[in-house]
């Protein structure tokens, strides 16, 4: 129990890193009991490529977006979400998790590896689901949900299996014969799982 307790917390920290408010504060305060700390963000180098290719959003606009909750930041994208979704059959709490634990969902997130965008999307794998621009909203949400639905057969529909691989590769899921033993990744997974439950029971509280 103490060393399950201690996960949670680590992995409550690592979601505050990546996250402001809304649903995210929720998961710290439950599995911790204090405010969410104030997060930093990383963001692309060249935000006018993402406002160029997301109709409507201006300058100021994307400047605001930084200051929105994690649920309002979603909910911006809630179409193309859905879009994916049907186009892909993969379940939109499952993309939306994704989603909120690659980028925290901001459209301009560069990591320090080159990912890029919603669902942080290497060049290698947007080149490959046909992403044309990385920047756009909808390109990246539709490429990185093809790609999540191809793990998904992969792994014949295990989420955590696939998830895993969306964070780690598919060969180091297939060569550990399961989640592998690597720190991130399994707080990776912990970390999309307890986004989807949110997600779920927010979706229950409003129907």
């Amino acid at each position: 129990d103490i060393l399950e307790s201690m996960g949670d917390i680590e992995l409550a920290k690592h979601i505050s890193k990546n996250s402001n408010l809304g649903l995210a504060e929720m998961l710290y305060r439950k599995m911790t009991g204090e405010s969410l700390p104030m997060p930093s963000f990383h963001s692309a180098p060249e935000p006018s490529r993402v406002t160029s290719a997301y109709p409507g959003m201006s300058s100021q606009t994307n400047e605001a977006s930084k200051h929105d909750s994690l649920e309002k930041r979603l909910d911006q994208y809630s179409p193309y979400i859905a879009e994916a979704a049907e186009k892909q059959g993969v379940s939109e709490n499952l993309i939306k998790a994704v989603i909120a634990s690659e980028s925290a969902g901001r459209a301009n997130a560069l990591s320090s590896k080159a990912a890029k965008g919603l669902m942080q999307l290497i060049d290698s794998t947007a080149n490959d689901m046909g992403v044309k621009n990385v920047w756009d909203p909808r390109e990246n949400i539709l490429g990185g949900t093809k790609y999540l639905k191809q793990l998904l057969e992969q792994f014949d529909g295990d989420e955590k299996l696939a998830v895993a691989s969306y964070n780690a590769g598919p060969g180091n899921i297939v060569k550990h014969g399961g989640i592998p033993p690597f720190k991130e990744t399994k707080a990776y997974v912990s970390r999309v799982m307890n986004f989807m439950q949110l997600f779920e029971q927010q979706e229950n509280t409003n129907e």
